[in-house]
C-alpha cells in the first residue's frame, strides 16, 4: 500500500494557522522554506526518526555550522550558510512531522528553543574566532560578547511566560506584546523594528552577511570587513539586550 501523498501530509502538517502567521515565523520560512520543508517531512514521515530526533538534527547542524564558521576563507563562509539552511530546513520540519504524527509534546518545544539558543550561540562564537587574527583576541572576546547577549535576549523573551506562569497566568499574547504604557515607547518600539537591525544576530541573515564580509575579505586581502561585521554584532546584541528589557517592562506582557 503506498504511503501518504504530500499534499496529504500538507494539509495536517501545514495547517492554515501555522501558515498564517507572522509572529514566530521566520521571513525565510514564510518566503520559500515551508515550500521546501514539506517534501522533508514527507520523506522523514516514511522512516523511523521522530521528531524529536529531527530536532536533534536540526540542533547539530547548527552546531557544525558555528564550528564551520570559525573556519578561515569564503567556501567555510559558504559552508555555514548552507548549513544555517539545513538547520532551518529541519526547523520547519520537525513541527511538521509531530502535527502528521500527533506526537507533539512539551519535550519538542523545549529542544526546539534549545535549538535556537545553542545554533545562534555558536555562530556567533564562530564569527569572533574567524575574525581573529591570534586566538585568543578581542575578536574571540567579542563573539563570545554577542552570543551571550543573543541567548540573553532570547531568555527575556522566554521568561515573560515563566513569570506569568509562576503567577497563575496564562501565556502573553501577541496583542500584549504591541501594548505599552506609554505611546512614546509604542512608537519607539514599532520604529526598532522597522529598522530590523536586531537580526543582524539572527542565524540566517548572520550567515548572509558573514558570506558577504567574507567575499569583502577575499577581495582586500584581509579580515576587515569579517571584523568590522564583528564588532557590529556584539554593539547589537548589547544594545539590543537593553531596549528588549525596556520594552517587555513597559509593555502589558507582565500584566
Amino acid at each position: 500500500m503506498p504511503g501518504p501523498s504530500v499534499a496529504e501530509i500538507r494539509s495536517v502538517a501545514q495547517p492554515q494557522s501555522t501558515m498564517d502567521r507572522r509572529s514566530g515565523e521566520h521571513w525565510a520560512g514564510l518566503l520559500y522554506m515551508r515550500k521546501l520543508s514539506i517534501y522533508v517531512t514527507w520523506a522523514l514521515a516514511k522512516t523511523p526518526i521522530s521528531p524529536n530526533q529531527a530536532t536533534g538534527l536540526m540542533i547539530l547542524c547548527g552546531l557544525l555550522a558555528g564550528v564551520v564558521m570559525a573556519l578561515p576563507g569564503l567556501w567555510a563562509a559558504i559552508g555555514a550558510a548552507l548549513l544555517v539552511q539545513i538547520y532551518l530546513l529541519l526547523d520547519c520540519s520537525d513541527g511538521e512531522l509531530a502535527r502528521w504524527t500527533g506526537r507533539t509534546s512539551i519535550t519538542g518545544v523545549y529542544l526546539d528553543r534549545v535549538g535556537h539558543y545553542f545554533a545562534e550561540a555558536a555562530l556567533l562564537i564562530g564569527l569572533g574566532f574567524r575574525a581573529a587574527e591570534t586566538v585568543p583576541d578581542w575578536y574571540v572576546v567579542l563573539g563570545f560578547a554577542a552570543a551571550l547577549g543573543a541567548i540573553l535576549i532570547k531568555a527575556e523573551t522566554d521568561l515573560v511566560d515563566v513569570a506569568r506562569a509562576r503567577s497563575g497566568l496564562v501565556a502573553a499574547t501577541e496583542a500584549s506584546a504591541s501594548q505599552f504604557q506609554s505611546a512614546g515607547l509604542g512608537l519607539a518600539r514599532k520604529a526598532a523594528a522597522m529598522l530590523r537591525f536586531h537580526r543582524i544576530v539572527q542565524a540566517v541573515e548572520l550567515s548572509i552577511l558573514v558570506v558577504i564580509a567574507a567575499v569583502w575579505d577575499a577581495l582586500s586581502g584581509d579580515l576587515t570587513a569579517t571584523r568590522v561585521l564583528t564588532v557590529a554584532c556584539a554593539v547589537v546584541a548589547v544594545v539590543q539586550l537593553v531596549l528588549h528589557l525596556i520594552s517587555i517592562l513597559a509593555s502589558r506582557r507582565l500584566s
